[in-house]
Formats: structure tokens, C-alpha cells, sequence
């Protein structure tokens, strides 16, 4: 007998349909052997099969009775009579017989038996022998492995190496909606949709080329028969015979669709907490009302929005009652508008600034109106009408494609100060209750920092107010003196200061110029800085020295809040061109000769008012007519980044020109703020020149 890894010489190996089997299959694991017994009951073929199961050789078995070889003497009459049918009758016989081996023991052996002819018609018996307890065990692993793959609530498929279903178990068919006949023999491309089949073909065959197993592969399956919304996690490894040779491919599919749910959700709530994280980072840099209207605006689009606005209602902004009933008008004003790319849905909106009434029926109103969220999912035509302003803005948002709208209120401690307005025309998407959500909360974080700007605001304006009303009107040019001032409040994002300046006529034709600067800002530096002005004041007609005038301020400044100040306190006398200079604390005022060259005035410094204690010195100074005296506070020349001798000798240079030169002091004032001044500082400025005429 050959090798079946020999091929006889001429045999068709490799021609279509013909190939070698390694060793290892079905019938090599049940060892299935063959016996042929002549009429007489002589063995007159043996396999090595039989060789293996019953342990004589093809020597010792050829030629010799099978009857008292094989069989037990209890079970010889048995068995001649099955030969006798087999023989006689032609009648095959099937079953488990007790064989008696080699090596002495009886082992129970699986049998079938049929009558063969050979060509000159004399019969044979042909007997198929396997061992028993190993065609039981490969039974029950089949058995087991069916019923494993047809109640497995997994789907199964297997594939052969064409990549067809040779079987489908019912689970599979349930998830993929595609019945067991409409699988068998198909390839996916004929049972999956083109999309999904293209990328599932592609896994298919490189598993069946590499052998490496896909596993776990997420599967949408929104395009095939079972429906949208599911998901599934498919496995895919190749089945290999003993030698390692392909037989095809085994898939498993699991559906998966509450994980992916889950997971979706948990993404979208990590999306959404980090959207809030950086929310609080972004939005509220500034206290200027419309950046953080802005800030907000940018936050959402386009991760939420593609087109967002930001109205707060007017009467917010001007602090007054905003509750109105749903059934009335409402005046907004328009803070923001962002869009993700250029549209015309941006002309539908009011312009940034203007106040507008908008009817009852717009959902914008209805949102403040209510406190509650509107939200239109899918926008019909109708409904543009209640979105827009008018037909005009109603027909640019058609043009635009907005198909999905959602406002929100912003509600700070309580009190709805306006809405944020959402629309969606490039995101297909409809808006969805976790979008609402994640609105509200952007929403409610931005108009807690809208209101604190809103705040700021009213204050703002209050303290400046306050300020300017303290601050004396400026004076003008007399017979004896040119009085020139200016007060600039520092920039539009920090607090006002507490900065002054003061003309006062004394006796004897006598004219004291006061310069002060209290620390800290807001109204409470303001209301400082008007009861230290109304101190100088008084003090200035009882006609004291500037160092007592100094002392006496600093007493009063010590129960202030706040109660650190600078101050510079100047008496000129005309009628002897000598003005008398104390400081305390202040920076040095700036001599520019009719006929020279600027110079700072050295002066004592003294100790800031509310030290208490302090000594301040007098300086006097000859002012000529001509000459020109500048009193200044720090806001003028300080900066964050330049060292003050290096500012102060900037401000020389910018007064060298003016010596002797024929501009006004309000020229003079303007260059010197606008050489000097940073819009952006954060300290207001009080700037008083004065110069002689006499």
C-alpha cells in the first residue's frame, strides 16, 4: 500500500478537484479499519488500520480463520451465524461486537459489515471496524458542538475557503435579518448591504491569507436589514485542518448594542464635562459685558452650534425690572453673533448692539419669558417666522438650511437676564435633550460671569459718577495763570481709581494746584478720594502751609477705607513767581523753564497720607511767566514693563519741545496722553499744567 503522501506516478495530483490530505483528519482520528474475509470465513485482506486496533500483524492475520482469531468462544456461534447472513442473504449488519486482541484483551469495536463480489462474482464480507469508545467520544463532541453552535446565542457562521456560508446557526440569522436558505452557499456580498460587505470581504480574506484572528471588530449596523441603531462585535478566525491547512473561516457576532449606548454616553458625557471645563477657562476672562457675551458665543460653535447669538434684555443692561409676562413684547439688545463659516444667516441676525423688540410669538421671548429651553428639532417653514425677526430674516435662514433651533435662557441668582440662540444648518444632527442639557449648563456657568460684567458695569459707571462729579470743573485761563487738565479713567476692563486734581483760588490772589492718587479702585476709592478733596479744600482756605495741609490730610486718611494716598500740595504766589511744593508720597512734578531745559523738581518725598507721623517737606520753586509747572499721577507714566526713571525720562523728553513754544496747554495735555497713555492701563490718570502769564 502507498504512503497517501506518495501519490502513484501518473495520478492527477494537482489537477482541478484533486489534492492530498495531510494526516490528522476525521478518518485518521477514528482509525477506521478494514477487513475482508473470503466465503470460508479467511482473512484475506488486512489494512494497517486493523493492524492498529487489534494488534496482529498483516503476516499473522492473512490466511487465518477471523472467527477463532478475533472472536471470544462465548461469542463464536454468534458470529458465524451474522456471517451466514451477510453471505448467504446479503443482509448487512451494523453494531458493537466484543473483539478479542493481540495482547489479550477484549475490547468492544464498532462494526459494519456488507457482502462484496469480486469480478468472477465470488463473495466476500467486507467489515468497517472502528474503536468503539473513540467513535463515541467524536460523536458526542459533534453532537455537543451542534447543539453549542444552534443554542448559542452568539451568532455563528462558518465559511469555506471561497468565502461561502456552509452554515449559519439561528442566532446569526436573527441579528443579521437574513433567513438560513438566503445564507447558504452566498458570499457576503450577497447578503450584506455593498458598504458593509466591501470592508467585511476585506477582513474575511485576510484573516483566511494571514491566519491572524480579527478580533472584537465594532460593527454599525445602520445600513442592513435588522435595523438601525444596532451594534455588533464581530470575531473572525481561521479554521485549520491537523496540518495546518485552511478549511475556511469561523465568525462569531455578538450584539452589542447597549455597551455601544453606553459607550456613546459615556463619551458624550466626558465631551460634554470637558466642553465645561473648558467653558469655565474661556468664558469670563474680562469683566467687559460683550467679550463674555462673546466668549460664550465662540465656546459653542461649532461642537454645539453652527450659527449662535447671545441677546440679553435691555432693561438688564440698564438695571431695571427684567421679569416680563409670556404674552408681551420684549426689548433685547444683541451682544454676540458667531458663525462657523460664512453665511447669511448671519444678516438675519440683529447687528451687535442694536436694541430691538421682539413680539411674544418668537421663541427667543417665549424662552425668556418662561425661563425654559425651546427647542424646534426639525425646523419647518412655519417655523422661521418664529425664529426670525421678519420675512426678509425668516427667508435667509431657509437660504442659509437652518433645519434644527434651540434657545436657551441665561439665568443668573434667579433673575433670566436674556437667551442663548442655537441654529444648525451643516451639522445634520437635530438637537437632542443632551444637547439642551449641555447648553443649560454653558448657559448658566456664562450668565453667572454676564451678570458679574453687568454688575461691573453699573458700578463702573456709578463710581465714575461719583468721581467726576467731585472732580473740579476745569479752570480756565485768568489774567494771572493757564490752567490746562485732563482726567482719563483707566482701561474699559479694570475699576476706576481714585485720581484727582484741584484748583483752588486762596487769599492775597494766591492759587493752590493739588494732585492726589488713593490707593485701591472702585466706589470706595472714589467716595475716598471726594472726602480727601473736601478736606484739602477746607484745609487750602485756612490758609496752612503745605506741610501742615499734608499733616492734617494724613490724620483724616488714617480712618478712611480706603486709607493709603499720594498727594502733591502746591501754593503759587504771584506776586513773588514762587510756588511752594510738599509731597507725600508722590511722584515728582516737572519744571519746564520759558528758557531751558525741563527738569524734574527734587522734593522731599514724605510718607504716603494715612501713615500717620509723617514729615513732609517744602520745596519753593521761582515759576517765571512762561515757565510751565506739570503735576501728574502715576497712571501717566507707569507701565507693567518699563522701568519708572526710564518713563519719567520719556515725559521730559515729550515737554523739551513745549519750552518756549506757542502751543496751548490743552495741546500740550492731549500729546502727552496720547504719547503716554495705554488704553489698556489698568490706573486712571489725573494730568494739571499750569504756567504764569504775569
Amino acid at each position: 500500500m502507498r504512503n497517501r503522501e506518495e501519490p502513484p506516478e501518473g495520478d492527477a495530483d494537482g489537477a482541478p478537484g484533486v489534492s492530498l490530505s495531510p494526516p490528522g483528519g476525521l478518518l485518521d482520528v477514528l482509525a477506521v479499519g478494514a477487513v475482508v474475509l473470503d466465503e470460508r470465513g479467511r482473512i484475506v485482506l488486512w489494512s494497517p488500520q486493523a493492524v492498529e486496533l487489534f494488534g496482529y500483524s498483516a503476516e499473522e492475520a492473512l490466511g487465518r480463520y477471523a472467527a477463532p482469531l478475533m472472536v471470544p468462544d462465548e461469542h463464536i456461534e454468534l458470529v458465524l451465524r451474522l456471517f451466514d447472513q451477510v453471505m448467504r442473504e446479503g443482509r448487512s449488519w451494523a453494531g458493537v461486537f466484543p473483539v478479542k486482541c493481540k495482547d489479550g484483551r477484549v475490547r468492544s469495536m464498532e462494526f459494519r459489515n456488507m457482502r462484496l463480489h469480486d469480478v468472477d462474482g465470488a463473495p466476500y464480507a467486507l467489515g468497517l471496524v472502528t474503536d468503539r469508545a473513540t467513535l463515541r467520544e467524536v460523536e458526542r463532541d459533534l453532537a455537543f458542538s451542534t447543539l453549542l453552535i444552534q443554542q448559542s446565542p452568539m451568532g455563528i457562521a462558518v465559511m469555506d475557503t471561497d468565502l461561502r456560508y456552509v452554515s449559519v446557526n439561528p442566532a446569526l440569522t436573527r441579528l443579521d435579518g437574513v433567513g438560513e436558505e438566503e445564507h447558504l452557499g452566498r458570499t457576503v456580498h450577497d447578503v450584506l448591504p455593498a458598504a458593509h460587505a466591501r470592508k467585511a470581504d476585506a477582513v474575511l480574506r485576510q484573516v483566511l491569507e494571514t491566519g491572524e484572528p480579527e478580533i472584537d471588530l465594532e460593527v454599525l449596523g445602520g445600513e442592513t436589514p435588522a435595523g438601525k441603531g444596532h451594534a455588533w462585535s464581530v470575531s473572525v478566525y481561521r479554521l485549520d485542518d491537523a496540518g495546518g491547512q485552511p478549511l475556511g473561516l469561523s465568525i462569531s457576532v455578538t450584539d452589542i448594542t447597549a455597551r455601544h449606548k453606553a459607550a456613546l454616553q459615556a463619551e458624550q458625557a466626558r465631551q460634554r464635562l470637558s466642553h465645561l471645563a473648558e467653558a469655565s477657562v474661556r468664558i469670563g476672562t474680562t469683566l467687559d459685558l460683550e467679550q463674555t457675551a462673546r466668549e460664550l458665543a465662540e465656546i459653542t460653535v461649532p461642537e454645539l452650534a453652527d450659527i449662535t447669538a447671545v441677546d440679553v434684555l435691555d432693561a438688564a443692561v440698564r438695571d431695571q425690572p427684567v421679569r416680563i409676562p409670556e404674552e408681551e413684547t420684549a426689548t433685547f439688545r444683541a451682544l454676540a453673533l458667531v458663525t462657523d463659516y460664512p453665511t447669511v444667516a448671519a444678516d438675519a441676525a440683529d447687528p451687535q448692539g442694536q436694541v430691538a423688540r421682539y413680539s411674544a410669538e418668537r421663541l427667543v421671548t417665549r424662552c425668556v419669558a418662561t425661563g425654559q429651553p425651546v427647542a424646534v428639532p426639525s425646523v419647518r417653514h412655519e417655523d422661521l417666522h418664529k425664529i426670525a425677526r421678519d420675512e426678509r430674516s425668516a427667508a435667509l435662514l431657509a437660504r442659509a438650511g437652518v433645519h434644527s433651533y434651540l434657545a436657551v435662557p441665561l439665568i443668573a441668582r434667579g433673575e433670566v437676564l436674556g437667551a442663548l440662540d442655537l441654529k444648525r444648518t451643516r451639522n445634520p444632527k437635530p438637537f437632542d435633550h443632551d444637547d439642551t442639557i449641555l447648553a443649560c449648563e454653558l448657559a448658566g456657568r456664562a450668565a453667572v460671569c454676564i451678570d458679574n460684567a453687568r454688575l461691573y458695569r453699573q458700578q463702573h459707571s456709578i463710581a465714575l459718577t461719583l468721581q467726576r462729579s467731585m472732580l473740579p470743573t476745569p479752570a480756565t485761563t485768568s489774567a494771572r495763570l493757564r490752567i490746562a487738565s485732563r482726567y482719563q479713567p483707566a482701561g474699559a476692563h479694570s475699576e476706576i481709581g481714585g485720581d484727582w486734581f484741584d484748583v483752588l483760588e486762596l487769599e492775597e490772589e494766591r492759587t493752590a494746584l493739588v494732585v492726589g492718587d488713593v490707593m485701591g479702585s472702585g466706589v470706595n476709592a472714589a467716595a475716598t478720594m471726594g472726602r480727601l478733596r473736601t478736606a484739602t479744600q477746607t484745609l487750602a482756605r485756612l490758609a496752612l502751609p503745605p506741610t501742615d495741609v499734608l499733616r492734617h490730610l494724613d490724620q483724616i486718611t488714617t480712618g478712611l477705607d480706603p486709607y493709603f494716598a499720594t498727594c502733591l500740595y502746591a501754593v503759587y504766589d504771584p506776586r513773588r513767581h514762587q510756588c511752594h511744593i510738599a509731597s507725600a508720597g508722590h511722584l515728582p512734578p516737572v519744571l519746564v523753564p520759558a528758557r531751558g531745559e525741563p527738569r524734574l523738581i527734587e522734593l522731599p518725598t514724605g510718607t504716603p497720607l494715612g501713615i500717620g507721623g509723617g514729615v513732609h517737606g517744602t520745596v519753593p520753586v521761582d515759576l517765571n511767566p512762561g515757565d510751565l509747572l506739570v503735576l501728574y499721577t502715576d497712571g501717566l507714566i507707569e507701565t507693567r514693563r518699563d522701568d519708572i526713571e526710564d518713563r519719567l525720562d520719556v515725559l521730559l523728553d515729550l515737554l523739551r519741545p513745549v519750552a518756549g513754544s506757542a502751543d496751548s496747554l490743552e495741546e500740550t495735555c492731549d500729546r502727552l496722553l496720547d504719547a503716554l497713555r495705554n488704553p489698556e492701563n489698568h490706573d486712571d490718570v489725573a494730568l494739571l499744567l499750569m504756567s504764569p502769564t504775569e
